[in-house]
């Protein structure tokens, strides 16, 4: 597209009459973003392109979704959508004479688009300059804005309501919408009392109840106490507030939040967070230097890490020169704010060549075959990122030939390094109350997560996460009687336990605690960290140890009785993620780690650990169930079915996006809203097929009539969709009961028991707590055949989870580490081995490892070696 011309083929100018004509046959198509609205005008939804790129943004002027230049023609052939509005950044010189300081301000008219400022720029000499112009396909008509006094209303307030628009990743952005703190009124005349109290850099405790957790130190006495319990998992006992009571002393900064920008200050007598102009002086009075204390590149502050400086040195290479890396599979990801787990995660998947293939490999076809919005479909924004990841598209290295020939002219075009998974994250994480969060989370919990949606979004014939399952036998035994029963269950994961009993320092850890308890009561600085040196033989042979069972009930004895299980390994998966139990609880039931070292040899060989099923003079428990509980009180189960009664009508609910998505295509409303909610709320792709089937049918158009529930036994399984084969519960309401916590056989069992009446199917699982472990074949079929996710099963029959056994040998290829106290707090990072050597990847930084942290791994990625 040539930028300079207004119209292809047509006059520089074109009277106000022709340019509303022009637009008159597009006008049904242009909406004004209402509220609600998702507008993508900062990224594309196939690629990583934004109006910074070099083809900027188109924007659909129906569906307000962005794309590149290279998906813009996709979604025309695919939509018949006509109208863009294409948004472009650019980079400019500044004019002699211009005024040089801070880069351009969003007030600036230049600058009109809700975009982040690059930092690579040097402000002196380049500023910003935003261009929106209306594209019209297929002949590119170009309409430059703004064109106020000729385009029609209703294309002006579309535009002038897009551009304004809010950008849909705002609630994951916390500095977008924390308000801006006002200075107290207390920060100027603030009295401190000169009572010679010196606040120690480290080691901090509440003076009245010794919690670490969340402590304020007061600004008028110095006072460290804590403070309540907060919504973020902070908590107290809310001494902090007590002492203000006591004393009517104003003003109090929370410890650990202290930077050369500034502090968290909070006024009790203003109820509510401040600004104080002169902490740097209110913090030197009780010894705290504000220019001393320094931020991680994470974002952690150095008070959060004092006691762990060496870990954190140690694993993210610090002091060590590491040579950047770019191209294909070197590509860094941005720090959305305690996003490292995802991103360590992601870019441990990406490396193994079935996720390669599955996602990068089949991408034309999931784009193509992608749904009406693409920014809610699992598979094209797993294809997306690892193309972004993949491609080098986004790593490029800097070229000093290019930056002086960029330098010489008008433009200045910046280089891509890495990229911001923005869109990826606010899909995946939708619904998770902790992943759609800022806080830091678990990076194993997050790959479970993962593994999951994976499962639930089949892609092609082969799915990638084959490679990771494996199926565990488990033998327990009644220590009494001496029978055994044997049974399998699925896994991803080997937890690995830290057998802390078999450290080999075991004196220097002794002495080591002494001198911290010493320096803690004496308000001294830490003494260097001693690590627990742990060798990793102690912890395979602790996971093949015994466990005992907790409330066993054996069926030998038809009574309770003690009971111990060992697990082993009755299949061996093609990759083998092994963890490092390291996290665990204190006493305060706060989340601690366990800082060990731990010798992760580099080829593993478990093949010991192969399980051996029944062996010759083992006798089996009975298969008999233990019997029914009845509790004391029946008005507990009252209660429980409540909650189910009040779970079952809002699964019912419909998602209204999806019915006025349907709406817009011309279907009438309440088709629509049959059409979502017959589909279970499976999205406008889903439901616009189901309108398709049922077009013809004389109530299309009739209201939709949900029945009460207690009526879903008879007029369920047509109101929920189509029945299952020989009358097998519908999977609607199968989706219904597991998303109350049941696990999937269960809620089968009882809906075939109770002839899919949903209310009597949940007292019948209450009345059934530990229902027979063997399940009916029959279920077994339907559930193969009512499963979406049926590739993941056995591949004849009813055969088990599929699965990719072979020899107990691999070699290591990968791993996370983690950096902090606890899964609440601290940064991720990973390594992996590619091309002969190893890659540190530290979000946006990836670099070439020089000393490999492999003994301080949290998550470790092993591959099988080929027999």
């Amino acid at each position: 597209m040539q930028r300079a011309a207004l119209f292809r083929g047509g006059d520089a100018q074109m009277a106000a009459g022709d340019l509303g004509e022009l637009l008159v046959p597009y006008m049904p198509t242009i909406r004004v973003p209402k509220s609600g609205d998702r507008v993508y005008k900062t990224e594309c939804a196939f690629s990583y392109e934004s109006p910074d790129s070099e083809g900027g943004l188109y924007v659909c002027m129906n569906t307000f979704l962005g794309f590149g230049r290279e998906h813009i023609e996709r979604h025309y052939r695919k939509t018949g959508q006509c109208v863009y509005l294409h948004l472009k950044r650019h980079v400019v010189e500044k004019v002699p004479g211009a005024s040089g300081g801070a880069l351009p301000k969003r007030r600036n008219a230049k600058l009109f688009l809700d975009l982040e400022i690059s930092s690579d720029l040097n402000s002196d000499d380049f500023e910003y300059e935003d261009e929106a112009k209306l594209v019209i396909f297929p002949d590119h008509y170009e309409i430059s804005l703004p064109n106020i006094e000729e385009l029609p209303a209703l294309v002006t307030i579309a535009c002038d309501a897009l551009l304004s628009a809010k950008s849909p990743y705002r609630k994951q952005e916390p500095d977008s919408w924390e308000e801006e703190l006002q200075a107290s009124k207390h920060a100027k005349t603030l009295v401190q009392l000169d009572n010679g109290v010196r606040i120690p850099p480290s080691g901090w405790k509440c003076s009245k109840c010794d919690l670490r957790e969340n402590l304020w130190l007061n600004l008028t006495d110095g006072a460290v106490l804590c403070g309540k319990w907060f919504f973020d998992g902070s908590g107290g006992n809310g001494h902090a507030m007590e002492h203000y009571k006591e004393t009517g002393y104003p003003l109090a900064v929370k410890l650990g939040t202290i930077t050369p920008d500034g502090a968290d200050v909070y006024s009790f007598d203003e109820e509510e967070p401040v600004l104080d102009p002169h902490i740097a002086k209110h913090l030197a009075h009780f010894g705290i230097d504000m220019l001393q204390m320094q931020v991680a590149e994470n974002g952690l502050r150095d008070n959060d890490i004092k006691p762990r400086v060496s870990e954190w040195e140690v694993i993210q290479e610090a002091g060590v020169k590491l040579k950047p890396m770019y191209g294909p599979g070197y590509t860094g990801m941005k720090n959305l704010g305690n996003s490292c787990y995802l991103n360590a995660v992601m870019q441990a998947i990406f490396s193994i060549p079935e996720f390669q293939r599955a996602y990068v490999g089949n991408l034309p076809r999931i784009f193509d075959y992608s749904p009406l919005d693409p920014t809610q479909d699992f598979n094209t924004q797993m294809a997306k990122l690892g193309h972004g990841l993949l491609s080098g598209q986004y790593s490029k290295p800097p070229m000093k030939s290019e930056l002086i020939e960029q330098v010489m002219k008008e433009e200045h075009k910046p280089q891509h390094n890495g990229i911001s998974p923005r869109m990826f994250k606010a899909f995946i994480s939708k619904g998770h109350p902790e992943f759609s969060s800022n806080r830091q989370q678990d990076a194993q919990e997050f790959f479970l997560h993962l593994i999951n949606l994976v499962e639930r979004n089949p892609v092609g014939s082969e799915n990638p996460s084959d490679v990771f399952r494996f199926l565990v036998e488990e033998r327990t035994q009644c220590c009494q009687s001496r029978k055994v029963r044997y049974t399998e269950r699925v896994d991803y994961i080997m937890q690995l336990p830290v057998a802390m009993e078999a450290a080999t320092n075991k004196d220097e850890l002794i002495a080591y605690e002494l001198k911290r308890r010493e320096a803690e009561a004496a308000r001294r600085p830490l003494p260097e960290l001693v690590r627990a040196k742990i060798p990793f033989s102690a912890c395979l042979q602790a996971f093949s140890e015994p466990s005992n069972v907790e409330d066993f009930w054996s069926s030998a004895l038809q009574a309770k009785s003690a009971g111990v299980k060992t697990s082993r390994f009755a299949s061996f998966p093609e990759y083998l993620v092994v963890q490092i139990k390291k996290f665990t609880f204190g006493l305060d039931w706060i989340p601690k780690k366990l800082d060990v070292s731990i010798d992760m040899p580099d080829f593993l060989d478990i093949s010991h650990l192969r399980a051996r099923g029944l062996q010759p003079g083992e006798e089996e428990l009975p298969d008999i169930a233990p019997p029914i509980v009845i509790p004391d009180d029946p008005k507990v189960d009252e209660i429980r079915l409540l909650y189910f009664r009040r779970s079952f009508l809002a699964a019912l609910d419909i998602d209204e996006s999806s019915v006025m998505q349907l709406a817009e295509m011309g279907f009438p409303l309440e088709a629509c809203r049959k059409a979502v909610y017959y589909t279970g709320n499976l999205g406008a792709e889903v439901a616009f097929n189901w309108i398709i089937a049922h077009m013809e049918e004389p109530d299309f158009a009739e209201p939709l009539v949900i029945p009460a529930f207690g009526e879903v036994a008879s007029s369920g399984a047509a109101a929920l969709g189509a029945v299952g084969l020989d009358n097998q519960p519908p999977e609607e309401m199968v989706a219904i009961i597991i998303s109350m916590g049941f696990q999937r056989n269960l809620a089968i069992q009882a809906l075939k028991a109770t002839n899919n009446n949903l209310e009597r199917a949940l007292e019948w699982i209450f009345s059934h707590p530990d229902p027979e472990e063997e399940s009916d074949p029959a279920l077994d079929t339907m559930d193969l055949e009512n499963n979406a996710n049926a590739n993941i099963l056995a591949e004849t029959g009813s055969e088990g989870p599929r699965i990719k056994d072979g020899p107990g040998r691999y070699e290591l290829f990968g791993f996370i580490s983690h950096m902090g106290t606890s899964t609440m707090s601290g940064h991720y990072v990973c390594h992996l081995r590619k091309e002969g050597r190893w890659v540190i990847y530290n979000d946006l930084r990836v670099c070439a490892s020089e000393r490999p942290p492999k003994d301080l791994g949290y998550i470790y990625f092993y591959h099988r070696i080929p027999s």
